[in-house]
């Protein structure tokens, strides 16, 4: 057994988050200020409840004073993290434990990231390291990840032509649910001919199979289980948190086919263990999952095991992750269509299960899974490439387990 877990031990009572997007005349100072402020006044406190923070940013600034400075924090501990893209998801990991440990009575965990002002697009501040004898090349992360596409094509026997209409609904669909929410990047309908038949930016992926290059911040308030009503009447439970990282010997497996990431399958199947879940495709209201690039949520559907084995790219053509599908995937518009300041990702994925679940989300947005009885939501959040990455699986409840 890797974790005991701390299913239904604490509880996330207040959130805020900004929109994401070019933020130019917003600095980093400010968009933590923006969140964290939301977060406390949704929760009824102050800064100085606080007892603890836990930062997650990649290249937006360096030790605690990233967030004291701007909040003029008096002395509190605040400790900063980064674990790739999963950045924002691996602070609430750890303000959740400190929580669950009895060190601290209130948290927050909170993530932000500038990328629109760092001369370049993409991940910025580190690089994955290689084996140490210079015998890793060089290559984006769009065509790192290009390579599952062709890879998923030829193992489940569907031309490419048939693959490149699978993931150009993939994004149809993320675009479709970024279009009804005001805090996305992106907020357009985009029609699947103009995604079909746009620039292409390595192997099949075009410009709208690739994920925003944004700005942005999210916060989360942290208490125990217990106390979760002192501060809202709809406080979201922690069921589940899983976070592993892979060996990172993929590349140099010949037996590793592009087609799967096992560090999320490990991830997964840990975090439904804490959680109870034996299902779910059935048991999910809906999931928030890392949609970098399309060809990426494809293969996630099977990895986390809503969708078997090769079965995937027929439930995506279904439309069974729409947001009137049997399991809504990305209702916010993933970081598709919402956009990926790095460090803030894993917290916006779970800003959108608070607003689900507590049926806050706007009308034109909200899953039904809710209203026909399911309370649970999963988020999914990687850092790295094919074959060699960390991967997080949280699962949240609106009530606690009997």
């Amino acid at each position: 057994m890797s974790s005991h877990g701390i299913r239904d031990r604490v509880a996330i009572v207040g959130m805020g988050c900004t929109p994401f997007g070019e933020h130019w005349t917003r600095s980093a100072d400010d968009l933590l200020v923006d969140a964290v402020g939301e977060a406390v006044t949704s929760a009824g406190i102050t800064l100085d409840d606080i007892d603890a923070f836990w930062l997650g940013t990649q290249a937006s600034g360096v030790s605690g004073l990233t967030l004291s400075r701007p909040l003029h924090l008096p002395y509190k501990p605040v400790t900063r993290l980064e674990n790739m893209c999963a950045t924002g998801s691996e602070a609430l990991r750890n303000a959740c434990y400190a929580v669950a440990s009895g060190a601290y009575d209130v948290v927050m965990a909170v993530g932000v990231e500038k990328l629109k002002d760092s001369g370049m697009s993409g991940l910025s501040g580190t690089t994955m390291p290689g084996a140490g004898d210079d015998s890793r090349g060089e290559i984006t992360a769009p065509a790192n990840f290009s390579l599952l596409a062709p890879a998923y094509a030829a193992k489940y026997g569907l031309a490419e032509e048939e693959l490149k209409d699978v993931i150009t609904r993939i994004a149809w669909k993320n675009h479709m649910n970024g279009a009804r929410n005001p805090r996305a990047q992106f907020r357009k309908e985009v029609p699947l001919e103009r995604i079909r038949s746009a620039p292409i930016i390595a192997g099949m992926l075009g410009v709208f199979d690739c994920s925003g290059v944004s700005d942005g911040s999210a916060a989360a308030i942290v208490v125990r289980a217990e106390d979760a009503y002192k501060y809202t009447d709809k406080p979201i439970f922690v069921k589940a948190l899983s976070f592993v990282a892979g060996p990172a010997d993929g590349l140099l497996d010949p037996e590793y086919d592009f087609t799967t990431f096992p560090e999320v399958v490990v991830s997964a199947q840990e975090a439904y263990r804490q959680a109870g879940i034996t299902d779910p495709r059935a048991e999910l209201a809906l999931a928030e999952v890392h949609d970098c690039f399309t060809p990426t949520e494809l293969v996630l559907m099977e990895d986390l095991g809503f969708s078997e084995r090769g079965q995937a790219w027929k439930d995506v053509t279904s439309g069974a992750f729409d947001l009137d599908g049997s399991l809504p995937v990305n209702p916010d518009g993933g970081l598709k269509a919402f956009g990926h300041p790095i460090g803030a990702s894993g917290l916006r994925m779970m800003f959108e299960a608070w607003l689900q679940l507590r049926g806050e989300a706007p009308p034109d947005r909200t899953v039904g899974s809710v209203a026909e009885g399911r309370s649970l939501a999963l988020t999914h959040n990687l850092g790295g490439g094919p074959g060699e990455c960390v991967s997080f699986v949280s699962v949240v409840g609106s009530e606690l387990t009997d």
